[in-house]
């Protein structure tokens, strides 16, 4: 007489199945309750209650023709939702509940509207429908049955009394009860296997986050953003972006790796591209590679502020890039490397093609383009400690930054002599008010960063500086 709350196969039928526990590595048998298992268990339990009824006298005699109805139904509904059209058709489940709605109102309208048989009728239908449907489907279901109930009563009329013999009454009760015991049962069943799905989605979450984490070490972080958010397709694709370009190396390195250790140079090598990717990544540059002792970062891709913002900010990387490497030159030098190490930079701006480059099971996010190899170039022009850049990037900061020219030099690619600039510091560091400063000599380094100190550390460094102080006094007054 209704359609039971089933397998809630919408949500986790095909997911609960092929469910497995994890503490016991088995599979996990989700037995789920169809709608002609739950339409059998219902249509028996009201056949039941109208052959108790009839028995008792409490329901009219014809009544025993619906006992045939009601254990042919539930086959017959099965028979119609899966070997014909309607199998297709839309919610078929709750219009077939609803029209078990319409056959119990009707049922409960011809035995007269007594209490304890209708409820029962009534409360597997509505419980029902709840589980199928939500409230909608119960709302439905209510009014359909009260239609189809006051329609039997206008016909049949009711009972002359509203109360129905002790044993017709217990065996409405039971098997109401069964019936919901049974539904409720497999419900939960149902439950416990989308807290299962829901826990193996959780962990397979964590795991998958936990992947991305690792696979994000070998790309760069905007990159890496850009592709986990769905923003940038993972394909052989290019485009042509104005970009500065920044190459920088260590001068003297190759002397260092004849002298050291390999397992002592590759630590020296690692901490020293972790402190300058640090630095990259603090303002924004694309890390496209580490060779040897190279680095190349990149500005403008896969997000870009604006050309002058790209620009500055590349600049601003370099030099603080060099202002770092002398603290980490006396880290090195605490620690017995006695070669002076120095970086030398170059930074180009210009159009670039950028993207996918490889194959479609290999590929390798990079740029490409003559101002990609003119900062190279200026790279291996540069000093230890200088910074050289393009006239289109001393362009773009000379507002903000002080540069020198460097005269121009030729190369590949480029029709004219290339004009090149090198980097002093940033204006606003420069004359009487400058925030930084640096001093360093042979046995003797100072790096200041006024902007950067506390005041507890203040108090901390004009100790140290004072006792210094003092110490150089009296070895120059001893000698």
């Amino acid at each position: 007489m209704m359609s039971a709350p089933a397998d809630l196969r919408n949500a986790s039928s095909s997911a609960g199945r092929a469910l497995s526990s994890e503490a016991a590595g088995n599979p996990i048998a989700i037995p789920p309750m169809p709608d002609y298992n739950g339409r059998v268990l219902a249509y028996t339990s009201t056949a039941a209650i109208i052959v108790t009824g009839v028995l008792q006298g409490a329901f009219p005699q014809w009544l025993l023709w619906l006992v045939a109805g009601a254990l042919t139904w539930p086959h017959i509904a099965h028979a119609l939702t899966r070997r014909t059209f309607l199998r297709n058709s839309p919610r078929i489940r709750q219009k077939m509940l609803i029209f078990d709605c319409v056959v119990g109102g009707a049922f409960i309208g011809c035995i007269g509207l007594i209490v304890i048989p209708s409820l029962a009728v009534a409360l597997m239908l509505m419980f029902s429908c709840l589980i199928v449907g939500g409230i909608r489907q119960w709302v439905l279901g209510t009014g359909f049955m009260a239609a189809s109930i006051a329609g039997a009563v206008a016909i049949v009329g009711p009972a002359d009394g509203p109360h129905s013999p002790l044993l017709t009454s217990i065996v409405s009760i039971l098997s109401t009860g069964l019936y919901i015991c049974v539904t409720a049962y497999y419900s939960h069943q149902q439950a416990r296997a989308l807290m299962l799905a829901k826990t193996q989605i959780q962990n397979q979450r964590e795991q998958s986050i936990a992947l991305s984490h690792k696979l994000s070490k070998y790309l760069s972080p905007q990159v890496w953003q850009s592709i986990f958010t769905g923003e940038r397709d993972v394909r052989l694709e290019t485009q042509r972006k104005k970009l500065a370009v920044f190459f920088s190396d260590i001068k003297g390195f190759t002397e260092l790796s004849e002298e050291m250790e390999p397992e002592a140079l590759t630590e020296l090598l690692n901490h020293y591209f972790n402190e300058m990717s640090e630095v990259a990544l603090k303002y924004g540059g694309t890390i496209d590679k580490f060779v040897g002792d190279s680095i190349m970062v990149f500005f403008g891709d896969p997000t870009s502020r604006g050309q002058r913002e790209d620009a500055f900010a590349c600049v601003s990387m370099a030099i603080e890039m060099r202002k770092h490497m002398k603290i980490m030159r006396q880290k090195w030098r605490s620690q017995g490397i006695k070669t002076p190490l120095e970086i030398r930079m170059g930074i180009s701006t210009g159009y670039t093609t950028v993207g996918n480059f490889g194959a479609e099971n290999r590929m390798d996010y990079t740029i490409i383009g003559k101002e990609v190899n003119l900062a190279s170039r200026l790279e291996s022009l540069a000093e230890p400690g200088e910074i050289l850049v393009s006239y289109e990037t001393f362009a773009l900061i000379k507002d903000k930054i002080m540069c020198r020219d460097k005269g121009e030099i030729t190369v590949k690619g480029f029709v004219k002599p290339v004009p090149i600039y090198e980097v002093v510091d940033f204006r606003r560091d420069m004359g009487p008010n400058r925030s930084f400063l640096e001093h360093e000599h042979s046995g003797f380094a100072m790096y200041l960063d006024s902007d950067k100190i506390t005041e507890k550390e203040r108090q901390a460094i004009l100790t140290a500086l004072e006792d210094a102080a003092d110490r150089l006094r009296r070895e120059e007054d001893v000698s």
